[in-house]
């Protein structure tokens, strides 16, 4: 099953993702994550990135779309995976639909978590990040145990410098502005299931599951 996973930032993505890829035993592709590996094991197209991202500068859109597609070609995607934070514009998504052909398959299910505005803004400013694992955590909606540490492996906590009210408008204007009109393309692909992202996590997890098992 391939799944792509859609949302403004704080909707809730990898909290999810992490409970879909456990339920059905296939790898989460993050861009993030694919970069990463793409560099440990030093790919030609991941040392291109690492140039880039070395100097400060923005990965151009086809070394991404290259890393992945590299990603998209390993062993443990034979049976499934579930992308998430790519693609995140028009032209993103056409490549994605280019590589997937040649891999002779395609997207099953695109599901868009929605939250409004505001308790976007509420989730995302009170976020705290582990330093060691990346575990992510809130300060209301899902604190740590213990404030300040990581409940897996007690590292410690802190915010995102990007994570107050100015920059988090800005991302979630840019998500709007340029990854929402991937919705209709899904859409009208007869592909895209929304789900309301506002409800308790377990409940999302569970309608999600079941659109998937459909």
């Amino acid at each position: 099953m391939n799944i792509l996973f859609m949302g403004p930032p704080g909707a809730g993505k990898g909290t999810q993702a992490a409970a879909i890829v456990n339920e059905f035993g296939i790898p989460h592709i993050s861009t993030g994550d694919a970069f990463r590996l793409a560099i440990k094991q030093e790919t030609p197209i991941g040392v291109k990135a690492k140039g880039y991202m070395d100097q400060g500068l923005l990965v151009p859109d086809d070394v991404t779309i290259g890393i992945v597609g590299e990603r998209l070609q390993q062993s443990d995607c034979e049976k499934g995976f579930l992308l998430d934070g790519f693609p995140r514009t028009l032209s993103q998504a056409e490549a994605l639909e280019e590589i997937l052909s040649r891999l002779n398959t395609q997207l099953d299910y695109v599901v868009n978590l929605k939250v409004d505005r505001d308790k976007l803004m509420a989730r995302l400013t009170g976020r705290r990040i582990c330093k060691e694992c990346g575990s992510s955590y809130h300060v209301i909606f899902n604190p740590s145990k213990q404030e300040g540490v990581c409940d897996i492996d007690g590292g410690e906590l802190y915010q995102r410098s990007d994570d107050n009210e100015e920059s988090v408008g800005k991302r979630l204007d840019e998500y709007i502005n340029k990854t929402a009109p991937l919705l209709d393309f899904y859409q009208e692909k007869g592909l895209l299931r929304q789900i309301d992202g506002e409800m308790e996590i377990d409940a999302v997890t569970t309608e999600i599951v079941s659109i998937l098992r459909g």
